[in-house]
């Protein structure tokens, strides 16, 4: 969604408007973020999208389907994952945390039966006459299990962002859609003389993106690191319920449109390239881009990108020596780079208890607790919680880990990582930061760190429409060795293609949107902190500005997130419902965004999030790229409704 277009309104409308994969949707009043979490049909009927590790897509939804038709029993349904190892994964966590709503058939039972939770994998072969275009085969890991043990499996898919990839569902189902018409053709051709069978009836109804009519560049199969191993028997499901979509073939080639043109898309032959690109944005050696930069030049070629040399590699924008490409790691979301940075130094190391340090982001703290010894949790991120910390190491007790967010999401606190540091480094324990809220435009919080991850998905796409994660050592580290020497043992690149491309292509400009939004931030923050109807604002330049300032690069900011509260319940929803803004899940979007969020991430735990500060009436706004004027006028309008 370009930042100067009128955002949606409609309850359950993808944010951008018209975009297959948007990672956002439609919630414009306060009593629409209620009725969502209380599951109200009013709200959830009407929801095309959702933030994708909370609602699962679409497409996925209906390659579940196709999959339940061929495997489940009628007592089952099941979940998708990209490798045999998240199924594994998943199983473990249903078998530990499940119990069924059915007690046992007999009183005496003393234990609760262990649930039957079966995998499966189905290969998805290309016909031929498509199979040098595009991803070619592709093999789905299934997981089936009791119905009554979905929520689970779904909390599973929620906390370690393993699922499938929306654009991998998409190009299965039309894949399956082509067999099956081809198959169907062939019939029709068979009895043509006998029974005449109309054109409209035999017209292919997959998406014209994937058809050979596509401008792309004709590439092997052999070229992909997406290219998967399993069983190659061509199977495909004998129903194909929900596939269909002649009738609104209209407007799904002007979603894929739009989507295109904003996104910037490539062929798919570009995958690899894309994410060595990645790699290296992110390591940061790559410097300032300009000279490939032009995003919407559809000839560009990763190749310059790939192939320059790194002027004094040793030093990067990162501030760390030696860190290169080789020490970044890719992951389908934000939270799954949490997760494998958590599962990685549980194999490695002796196990024992994690710190989450801060008020996080809800499901890195339920990383913590559910796999593994479980963690302490300083919710308040605090000088006296560093104080706590400390007793707790002279008392003997080993800690694994410290995971904490620079700056915290939603109240904007930095955590000290000077102190830190020094007790990581006398008690020899690990520091990982999130750096998605912060960002390295913004701070330098690496050299601090042993492991340090970020949301792609955020500012460092913008576009809201592809889901993304990193993870990046620091090679001055301790355990640097170990730590990389256990991620190569285990790690799997499970980036689909075609996200790799968005991420790459959205992420050339980065630099510069973020110092516009940081602009933008600073001026509406200082705006509404003069502002007698608001209670505090949360932002990095109000909140620990003393630490933050430690940390922040000369020409950075303090970011594009900020948080609101009000005097009373009813002043935030007034001044909520009255925000002519995007209004929905997520941040770091190249439009603004704002959302009830603790009505969001702690519905069912609000008394439990107030106790560290994090009220029901907190309004947390993410700040784009939109003309100051414009912003300062449409928060006006917010105020103004507060009576």
């Amino acid at each position: 969604m370009p930042s100067n277009s009128s955002p949606p309104t409609e309850i359950g409308c993808p944010i951008p408007a018209n975009t297959p994969h948007a990672i956002s949707v439609t919630l414009p009043t306060w009593q629409d973020n209620i009725d969502y979490e209380e599951a109200v049909d009013r709200v959830v009927s009407r929801m095309e999208c959702g933030y994708p590790r909370f609602f699962i897509h679409p497409q996925i939804k209906k390659l579940i389907t196709v999959c339940d038709q061929k495997f489940a029993k009628s007592t089952e349904t099941s979940l998708l994952f990209p490798s045999r190892k998240p199924t594994q994964r998943c199983r473990d966590f249903i078998h530990r945390y499940y119990k069924p709503t059915t007690p046992p058939l007999t009183s005496s039972s003393l234990h609760t039966p262990t649930p039957c939770v079966r995998l499966a994998e189905i290969t998805v072969i290309p016909p031929d006459k498509i199979k040098s275009s595009f991803h070619g085969s592709v093999t789905l890991y299934v997981v089936l299990f009791p119905k009554d043990a979905f929520p689970i499996a779904k909390s599973y898919w929620q906390h370690t962002g393993e699922g499938l990839s929306s654009r991998c569902a998409e190009y299965c189902l039309h894949i399956m859609q082509a067999k099956h018409d081809e198959q169907y053709s062939i019939t029709d051709n068979y009895n043509e003389k006998s029974t005449p069978v109309s054109a409209s009836s035999r017209k292919h109804t997959f998406h014209k993106r994937y058809s050979l009519n596509t401008q792309i560049s004709n590439i092997s199969r052999d070229s992909f690191s997406n290219e998967v191993t399993g069983p190659r028997s061509p199977t495909s499901p004998t129903s194909f319920t929900g596939l269909t979509s002649t009738d609104k073939s209209a407007t799904v080639e002007e979603n894929y449109y739009v989507e295109e043109r904003y996104g910037r898309n490539l062929p798919i032959s570009f995958a690899d390239k894309a994410k060595i690109a990645l790699r290296r944005r992110i390591a940061g050696v790559l410097g300032i881009e300009d000279q490939y930069s032009n995003k919407n030049d559809d000839h560009d070629n990763l190749d310059d990108v790939i192939n320059r040399k790194v002027e004094n590699a040793c030093v990067t924008e990162r501030g760390v020596n030696g860190v290169t490409e080789d020490d970044v790691f890719l992951f389908p979301s934000g939270m799954s780079s949490i997760f494998h940075a958590h599962r990685y130094i549980l194999s490695g190391f002796l196990p024992s208890k994690s710190i989450c340090f801060g008020f996080p982001y809800i499901d890195t703290l339920k990383i913590l607790e559910k796999f593994g010894p479980g963690c302490h949790f300083y919710g308040n991120g605090s000088t006296e919680d560093i104080d706590h910390i400390t007793d707790l190491l002279e008392s003997g007790e080993k800690i694994l880990a410290l995971f904490c967010e620079f700056p915290s999401n939603p109240l904007c606190k930095s955590p000290d990582l000077k102190r830190l540091r020094l007790l990581a480094d006398k008690y020899d324990f690990l520091i990982v930061i999130d750096e998605t809220i912060g960002n390295f435009v913004n701070v330098g919080v690496l050299e601090w760190a042993d492991v340090l991850v970020s949301s792609l998905t955020k500012i460092f796409s913008g576009d809201s429409n592809v889901m993304g994660g990193g993870l990046v050592l620091n090679p001055q580290r301790k355990h640097y060795g170990k730590l990389k020497q256990l991620i190569k043992q285990d790690y799997e690149d499970l980036v689909w293609g075609e996200d790799a491309i968005f991420l790459e292509r959205n992420s050339r400009n980065f630099r510069d949107r973020i110092l516009k939004i940081n602009e933008n931030t600073e001026e509406l923050c200082d705006f509404l902190s003069k502002s007698p109807k608001v209670k505090k604002v949360y932002y990095p330049k109000y909140i620990t500005p003393e630490i933050y300032s430690q940390y922040k690069i000369e020409k950075g900011g303090y970011g594009g997130l900020f948080s609101l509260t009000f005097y009373s319940s009813k002043a935030s929803q007034q001044f909520f419902d009255a925000l002519p803004i995007a209004k929905g899940p997520s941040l770091g979007t190249n439009f603004t965004l704002a959302c009830p969020y603790t009505i969001l991430a702690h519905y069912l735990e609000l008394d439990w999030a107030a106790k560290f500060g994090v009220e029901a009436g907190l309004v947390r706004v993410s700040v784009g790229l939109e003309n100051k004027e414009k912003l300062l006028e449409g928060f006006q309008k917010g105020l103004d409704s507060i009576k």
